[in-house]
């Protein structure tokens, strides 16, 4: 809910720049709606595409080490 609340707000706010400053720069104008939209995502709770396939690395492995883990236990078990 939050998301579209913001989503909402970043849509009027660039379209009043859009409307406002006809005169502007294509080049100005696409800078402040780049960072009018920087801004509305560093609101949001994101993480970077970089940051996410290394956590998932990192996660992949540690279930890798888990599986192991547990055969080593089942077989010490077994051993009993």
């Amino acid at each position: 809910m939050l998301h579209k609340v913001l989503m909402d707000k970043v849509g009027s706010q660039a379209a009043r720049l859009m409307s406002s400053d006809l005169g502007q720069p294509a080049a100005d104008l696409e800078k402040q709606v780049k960072a009018l939209l920087q801004s509305a995502l560093a609101r949001l709770d994101v993480v970077s595409r970089e940051e996410f396939e290394t956590q998932q690395t990192v996660l992949l492995r540690t279930r890798e080490r888990l599986e192991a883990l547990e055969k080593r236990v089942a077989e010490l078990e077994n051993k009993e």
